[in-house]
């Protein structure tokens, strides 16, 4: 999805006495309004725009682009629930310096936020199919609105399987959440982990695993995943095998986004641009740049 230039915002002409409102290249300040820590490396802040102004609606499976001042910015997936006003959600893993540093703000420290960006998973297209899920370690975080608009109109899908696999159970994100999903109302939500401990009593496998018993009509089907590239490619695989073509199933990318808005080509993938062209693309629109190694 393009997003307008900062100067195509200003230059649009306003009613007498209208007050301009920032796109989203225009940073705003965001305070921290609760911190969870999910994992060791991995916690999810509730953000609340500083000026009193309203959080931006967004759209599952877009993200924003959080500055942490003096340091840098990074894009991160929005994580939170779509259906409902209330502050703006993002899960964080901390693996360089930019979140390395925001995993050092408390409640109350401030942010920039630029957004949101980049195309959405395609939720109210899956009305009346049933809808596979398949999310490993952190990329639970960009479906898990995915989960809140399914739940939030639920008669209007078929059967819903969240398929979630992690590297161990102390690496399980959202727990609350998984807990609460499995009792929802038609919704089958497994998970797996790669290597088990002395107190865990789920499966162990990879994700793909899951794909082999999982209930779904693959003539009637769409299939959302998100995860390390390698662990897309085999459940595409898997899904394939269980009869779903391409056309059926939708990844979501993080290739070395930098700007938001593909001005900067670090994340060109062929003649896409990830920020900008995703980073949710159907399968069968990236080939064959999907099966090109990331850099």
């Amino acid at each position: 999805m393009a997003v307008a230039s900062a100067d195509s915002h200003a230059a649009r002409r306003l009613p007498a006495g209208a007050a301009a409102t920032p796109g989203p290249m225009v940073p705003r300040r965001f305070e921290i309004a609760r911190r969870t820590r999910e994992t060791r490396d991995t916690f999810t802040l509730d953000l609340t725009p500083a000026d009193g102004g309203a959080t931006p609606r967004f759209a599952a499976g877009q993200f924003d682009m959080l500055w942490v001042f003096g340091v840098g910015e990074v894009p991160i997936s929005i994580s939170g629930d779509p259906t409902r006003d209330g502050p703006l959600v993002h899960t964080v893993r901390a693996v360089g310096v930019v979140t390395d540093a925001m995993a050092r703000l408390r409640r109350g420290a401030s942010l920039g936020v630029r957004g949101p960006f980049g195309a959405a998973w395609p939720v109210d297209a899956s009305r009346g199919l049933d809808v596979v899920l398949v999310a490993g370690g952190i990329g639970l975080a960009p479906l898990r609105p995915v989960v809140h608009r399914l739940l939030a109109d639920r008669a209007a899908y078929g059967r819903i399987a969240l398929l979630y696999g992690a590297r161990a159970p102390a690496e399980i994100v959202f727990r609350r959440d998984l807990k609460r999903w499995r009792g929802a109302l038609h919704l089958d939500v497994e998970v797996t982990v790669d290597r088990g401990d002395e107190a865990w009593r789920g499966d162990v496998g990879v994700v793909t695993h899951l794909i082999r018993r999982a209930s779904f009509d693959p003539d009637n089907a769409v299939a959302m995943l998100c995860g390390p590239e390698i662990m897309m490619r085999f459940a595409a695989e898997a899904l394939r095998r269980r009869g779903l073509g391409d056309e059926q199933i939708w990844v979501s990318l993080e290739r070395n986004m930098q700007c938001g808005v593909g001005h900067c080509g670090h994340c060109q993938l062929g003649p896409l641009f990830v920020c900008r062209d995703g980073p949710v693309r159907r399968l069968d629109s990236l080939h064959p740049w999907f099966d090109v190694r990331e850099a």
